[in-house]
């Protein structure tokens, strides 16, 4: 039974006040009189001896042994009516006892009694009970929160969640877009239902299957799928709950999950995020973690160690496989590598497909043109794509999803929020100008991708956009491709320098030459396109918890630095001319283009193409626009 900390609090607080109660009382009766009577007044031992003598003395009751006497006796002075006095005797006055009896007394002794002592032994131990109840219960409370401080003679036990019969509600038919990596893991859970099939040809269970991707394409996914057709025990954990601050906790869990899964065995262990705790080791700077490197070595033994794991099947996800360790992705622990990649039209097809299910679409939506215009999205990307949809449909009041609500959403994913529409001014046109300029130019170039929208409406930290198509195949950028965005991405600054002037020219442009000197330098230092010769004078860039980031210089001379700079610099200041020329040749078209855009805010991609080819010969692409 959990027990929140209100209750205990609710149970504990009462008993604590009762107890103070009986502890004062207790209290109150050790210190009072003798057999809990107390005289109202003292009399000094003297005095008690006058009183026997001059026989005023009725009665004496003696207690703690003779110590202390209470005596009743007659006041002259109160017109003799008795009074109970006490008086605190000698230890030695044996002829106290004779001098009394002789004086005709009434003597009573009475025993010592253990009432005071009784209740001061229950006041002394009322707090130290009250107090172990109190931990007790708190105790047992966060005992059962998992992760609490009860949890604390659990360290070294492992955290994986554990299922007999996963059952996650996601089968193979729920996975879309990715069936290379899905038919891959289709064989592994046939290995483990149907074993006899491969061991008749001598074919060996693979002992570890890494899932590498970027994120959203769908790792965990493939991973509950499997859960849900294996039909096997299932461990699920995260590599992050294998790392404490305490050394040689991480490799203790391991050894208890290995540990639980060899008695459950055939049964699969996934490790989601396994990057956190198999980066390579001794790679740091100043020094590794070593509690994550003990970690990684009980791993490494688990996998394939001097006893093995027969019957269990390890499955780990990352989307950075260039830091995990070399000895982790060796064949025998890891023997196979399946790439989830972003999915290309017929997997976002098949995605798309899978999470409209639910969803309202209207007659017009169609799941191929959504499938045409997001290019690059993953699995993930998409689902949101669809719900974002659904949102935007729900706010508006429609029973059904339209193609606006699908434009708003791809926008609203890719570039964020939407903001106020600017008012009619001087800035607005410049922004008009500035974005018909990239859009002018994207589409007179032969090799650059078509122009999907032109819009005035803000959204993020952009005052305007214009949105290309991009292609389906992003793998491989030609010289010309790769210079046509460059002189697409300064058509916006080549717009305000040939509108407004070089006065006038604003800070829109600073993220278009980022990207820009990007392009150019990749060019020059990576892909062999300039004057330098087909070399490779920089690397995709070091990590610094590998220890390149920050100590690897530079492989090329001051001279070879100066001349790249050089390069770099004559490709952006000939597509920036390039650019400068087409808005000259066509200024009649871009005015009317930014006349029209204020007037309406939004023109998409085929009304574009259509009015600029009154006033010029647009090329002809390979992709068509009006398939976006």
């Amino acid at each position: 039974m959990k027990l929140s900390w209100k209750v205990v609090l609710l149970w504990t607080l009462p008993l604590l006040v009762v107890g103070f109660f009986i502890w004062q009382g207790a209290f109150a009766t050790a210190s009072s009189g003798p057999g809990g009577n107390s005289a109202s007044t003292r009399m000094s031992y003297g005095r008690f001896l006058e009183y026997i003598d001059a026989g005023r003395v009725r009665q004496v009751d003696l207690y703690e042994g003779g110590r202390t006497a209470i005596v009743e006796a007659t006041d002259p002075q109160l017109d003799g009516r008795l009074q109970r006095l006490r008086v605190d005797l000698p230890q030695r006055a044996p002829e106290l006892i004779a001098k009394m009896r002789d004086a005709d007394i009434a003597i009573e002794a009475h025993p010592a009694g253990n009432n005071g002592a009784l209740w001061g032994l229950l006041g002394n131990l009322i707090f130290p009970v009250l107090l172990i109840a109190a931990l007790f219960f708190l105790f047992r409370r966060s005992n059962n929160a998992p992760g609490g401080p009860g949890q604390a003679m659990n360290f070294g036990k492992s955290k994986a969640r554990f299922l007999m019969e996963a059952k996650t509600g996601v089968t193979f038919d729920d996975v879309a877009g990715i069936e290379e990596a899905k038919l891959e893991l289709q064989e592994v859970v046939t290995f483990l239902k149907q074993p006899e099939r491969f061991t008749a040809v001598g074919a060996r269970i693979p002992k570890g299957v890494l899932l590498v991707g970027p994120p959203g394409t769908g790792k965990t996914l493939l991973a509950k799928a499997i859960a849900g057709e294996a039909g096997v025990p299932f461990f699920s954990i995260s590599g992050s709950e294998f790392v404490e601050m305490f050394v040689g906790v991480g490799a203790s869990r391991v050894r208890d999950l290995f540990k639980k899964a060899k008695e459950n065995a055939p049964c699969l262990i996934f490790i989601d995020e396994i990057d956190a705790v198999g980066r390579q080791r001794g790679a740091g700077i100043g020094g590794g973690n070593d509690e994550r490197e003990q970690t990684l070595n009980q791993l490494l033994t688990e996998m394939d160690g001097f006893e093995g794991n027969t019957g269990i099947i390890v499955i780990a996800a990352t989307n950075r496989a260039d830091v995990l360790d070399s000895a982790l992705l060796r064949p025998g622990r890891f023997d196979r590598q399946v790439s989830v990649d972003p999915p290309d039209y017929k997997g976002r097809l098949d995605i798309l497909d899978v999470h409209a299910r639910n969803k309202k679409l209207a007659e017009d939506v169609s799941i191929e043109s959504i499938a045409r215009r997001t290019p690059g999205f993953t699995g993930a990307d998409l689902s949101n794509l669809l719900n974002e949809a659904a949102i935007l449909t729900a706010r508006r009041r429609k029973p059904a999803i339209t193609l606006r609500e699908i434009d708003d959403a791809v926008d609203r994913v890719v570039a964020g929020m939407e903001g106020t529409p600017l008012v009619d001014s001087k800035s607005k046109r410049l922004i008009a100008y500035h974005e018909v300029g990239h859009a002018l130019i994207g589409t007179l170039l032969e090799h650059h991708d078509p122009v999907q929208k032109v819009t005035l409406i803000p959204r993020g930290q952009a005052r305007g956009l214009t949105w290309f198509t991009p292609g389906e195949d992003q793998m491989l950028v030609s010289r010309a491709q790769l210079k046509a965005r460059i002189t697409a991405a300064l058509g916006g600054r080549a717009a305000e320098e040939e509108v407004f002037g070089d006065a006038e020219v604003t800070s829109g442009a600073g993220g278009d030459l980022q990207q820009l000197t990007g392009m150019a330098r990749q060019m020059v230092t990576r892909f062999g396109m300039s004057a330098l010769g087909p070399l490779s004078l920089e690397g995709q860039g070091g990590e610094v918890f590998l220890g390149s980031g920050l100590m690897n210089r530079a492989e090329y001379s001051e001279e070879i630095a100066a001349r790249i700079d050089k390069q770099v610099r004559e490709i952006a200041e000939s597509c920036h001319q390039h650019a400068r020329q087409f808005i000259r040749d066509n200024r009649e078209a871009v005015d009317r283009l930014v006349d029209l855009l204020i007037e309406k805010e939004t023109i998409d991609g085929d009304e574009f193409r259509q009015i600029l080819s009154e006033y010029a010969d647009i090329p002809v692409k390979e992709r068509l626009a009006t398939q976006a």
